[in-house]
């Protein structure tokens, strides 16, 4: 994958246009209402930084590693639990946020692991891309930013083997 063959699918401005968006609706939902938001590495870190300057309520920010795609461009179909250390996320309200949402296995996968831990009061699933087309479990973001067909996609946090995240855009 080189990068002059990619072609824009959003742009650095859609992209903060929609994140302010989706602000605003998560500022409707919680009213000030503390939030504790799981950020999911690598892919999410562009995203979940420029959503939170948007949230208008104190949130406290963690960051877990999951893993899915094993350095290509096709899900391996499992999840990986690199790195899952949660607080006590009893009676909070909890935001996961993602970059993406292919199969759905590494959401389902999560949202239950939070489930099958934690008695929380709220749990809300954001991310910036939702990809209905590749969908393997019955499963959607209750926010997200964009829907993407069925292509492999790049930058603002998503990676070809770790190259490309830092592409201020997205593109396939």
């Amino acid at each position: 994958m080189k990068i002059e063959d990619l072609n824009v699918l959003f742009s650095e401005e859609q992209i903060q246009n929609r994140i302010a968006e989706v602000g605003k609706e998560l500022n409707n939902l919680y009213k000030g209402e503390e939030v504790i938001a799981i950020s999911v590495l690598k892919g999410a870190v562009m995203f979940t930084a420029d959503l939170i300057k948007h949230l208008n309520m104190p949130v406290k920010l963690e960051f877990i590693r999951l893993s899915s795609y094993e350095g290509g461009t096709v899900t391996s179909g499992k999840v990986n639990a690199v790195d899952i250390k949660l607080p006590d996320l009893n009676e909070k309200n909890v935001l996961i946020i993602e970059d993406i949402v292919d199969t759905g296995l590494t959401a389902q996968f999560l949202i239950n692991f939070i489930n099958m831990n934690f008695h929380v009061k709220s749990l809300k699933f954001c991310s910036l891309l939702d990809k209905k087309t590749t969908r393997k479990v019955d499963v959607k973001p209750d926010y997200y930013c964009f829907d993407v067909g069925d292509q492999f996609v790049v930058g603002y946090g998503l990676d070809y083997d770790q190259l490309y995240r830092n592409l201020p855009y997205i593109a396939g």
